[in-house]
């Protein structure tokens, strides 16, 4: 069982940073691919984000690449989401998934074939 707790959330003005922080506990990172993603009010869950179990490999959505980047630290057992230039349609509640899958196959998976999800950190953008 893998336990993922996501913090760094916050309000920040359009163009403002954020560092979001995902720390698993329960068992390693090394063999888990990882992933960010996000729900907006009303809307589903996206695909922000992710990265192979290895860290080698990140993928991005079109909608924020250039402007975050995803890394892994699997001695601290944990995943970064850094956010840069961030927009108001950035706003939503942002999740930590694990999935023993490759990156690739985690992005395509419905919600709930994806092994592990955190809590969720809420991101607000204003303007």
């Amino acid at each position: 069982q893998v336990q993922l707790v996501e913090s760094g959330g916050g309000l920040v003005q359009a163009g403002g940073s954020l560092r979001l922080s995902c720390v698993a506990s329960g068992r390693t990172l090394s063999a888990y691919a990882m992933g960010w993603f996000r729900q907006a009010p009303g809307k589903e869950r996206e695909f922000v984000a992710a990265i192979s179990w290895s860290g080698v490999n990140t993928y991005y959505s079109t909608s924020v690449k250039g402007r975050f980047t995803i890394s892994k630290d699997n001695a601290k057992n944990t995943v970064y989401l850094q956010m840069e230039n961030l927009k108001p349609e950035d706003t939503a509640i942002y999740y930590c998934a694990a999935d023993r899958s490759t990156a690739p196959v985690l992005i395509s998976l419905p919600p709930h074939r994806v092994d592990y999800w955190g809590q969720g950190t809420q991101v607000t953008v204003s303007s």
